[in-house]
């Protein structure tokens, strides 16, 4: 509870206590904003001395135009985060809306949380670019300081990392929605441009997969530890990696749908097509409910798993996924990065299947309905560095050669 507050400057500032602090504190209205700051003083004199400097300086800054009224970010980053949790129920991943409050109020606000609406221009966004960056840049420790961590200094904190390209375009995102929410409720007039300068043809890349030779090498290697494992009850953890090896890379699941995969929602038939058994699968994930055929290679797999684990209908067919072991094989084959340096995961094995059919030739849009994509999701990112997807006969045409002409004839002499 505050104590008595004694007005200043025709009542314009006040000072005041707050219970277990010392020092006197100063409010006023400026700008038609609330602003309050502590006078760092435990004298009442000098604290009203510090209050009339603190309001003066104040409405200099005002005068200057440096103090603007209006809805500040923190205010409209609040009322996005009320509602985006209410709207988005059940349409969102609940981590989602989780790590987009987190971005805002670690990395947004601070930079922008006393910022005017009209203040957050594309500028002031470039500034953030730069801010975010250099931040990691300055602790970066010098050779002096790497030296003397050699030396012993091993309590020092770990320098962090750039952010990535990706990281940066989340953050900008939440910029993007923050705005957007301020003007769907009138406090903006216009979404300002957040576009990234300088901005280039992107690099074309693609994700990290297994080759058909990688491939092999490594399913044999968990057929291997499957039979022989290093620990006898370690036994159904390896035969289990074995199992999900081959029915992901012959189902390209994501790891988060196979996680939610139930034995009920799966299926073995006869494909009339091709006369093949295959899977039939019901897949919950990110994108809702949709269906998955499989090759037939998944089907072998699929009963081990039921079989070695007794599989009711509302069991889960993967309870957990052998990450470690998973990483451990990868680490001991040599396999862990591919040749551009990208960390192979669980994930690479989806990546994997969709490589693999679009090098048999499999129409893309039928594997895009099938791994529940977009077929520009798999232009970009798969079927650019597949040489199967190149036609030489309808590159390398050539045009007809004119036909030679005649011989004129020689006219007689006269």
């Amino acid at each position: 509870m505050e104590t008595v507050r004694h007005f200043l400057l025709d009542n314009a500032v006040q000072v005041f206590q707050r219970p277990k602090s010392p020092y006197w504190y100063c409010a006023a209205s400026v700008a038609g904003r609330q602003r309050k700051s502590s006078t760092k003083e435990e004298s009442l004199a000098r604290a009203k001395d510090v209050a009339r400097d603190w309001y003066l300086g104040l409405l200099g800054k005002y005068r200057a135009g440096e103090l603007k009224q209006g809805p500040t970010f923190k205010e409209a980053a609040a009322r996005f985060i009320d509602e985006y949790e209410v709207i988005t129920q059940g349409q969102r991943n609940p981590t989602h809306v989780k790590d987009t409050e987190r971005r805002i109020n670690k990395h947004l606000i601070p930079f922008f949380g006393n910022k005017v609406l009209t203040d957050i221009t594309p500028g002031l966004v470039q500034d953030y670019r730069v801010h975010r960056l250099r931040i990691a840049q300055d602790q970066q420790p010098a050779s002096a300081d790497r030296a003397q961590a050699a030396d012993g200094e091993q309590n020092k904190p770990k320098p962090r990392k750039p952010p990535s390209r990706s990281t940066l375009h989340k953050e900008i995102v939440c910029i993007r929605l923050v705005l957007k929410t301020a003007q769907r409720h009138g406090l903006l007039p216009y979404l300002p441009n957040l576009s990234p300068p300088y901005k280039t043809s992107g690099k074309i890349t693609h994700r990290a997969w297994f080759s058909p030779q990688e491939y092999k090498t490594f399913y044999e290697a968990t057929r291997e530890r499957a039979k022989n494992p290093k620990k006898e009850r370690w036994r159904s953890a390896c035969e289990d990696l074995h199992d999900f090896v081959l029915f992901m890379a012959n189902t390209g699941l994501r790891p988060d749908e196979a996680l939610r995969l139930e034995f009920r929602d799966v299926a073995i038939v006869t494909d009339e097509a091709t006369g093949e058994r295959i899977l039939e699968i019901e897949v919950r994930g990110k994108r809702g409910v949709g269906y998955c055929k499989s090759m037939n290679g998944a089907v072998l797999p699929f009963q081990r798993l039921q079989k070695r684990h007794n599989g009711q209908p509302t069991d889960h067919v993967f309870p957990t996924i052998q990450r470690e072991l998973f990483n451990t094989l990868l680490d001991e084959l040599g396999l862990k990065k591919d040749r551009d340096g990208q960390a192979r995961t669980t994930y690479s094995l989806r990546h994997t299947y969709i490589c693999m059919r679009l090098m048999e030739g499999a129409d893309i849009y039928q594997i895009a309905k099938n791994c529940r994509t977009s077929v520009e999701m798999i232009e970009n990112y798969y079927a650019s560095h597949i040489k199967n997807t190149l036609d030489a006969a309808a590159i390398n045409v050539r045009k007809p050669k004119p036909a030679k002409q005649a011989k004129k004839v020689a006219k007689p002499k006269a």
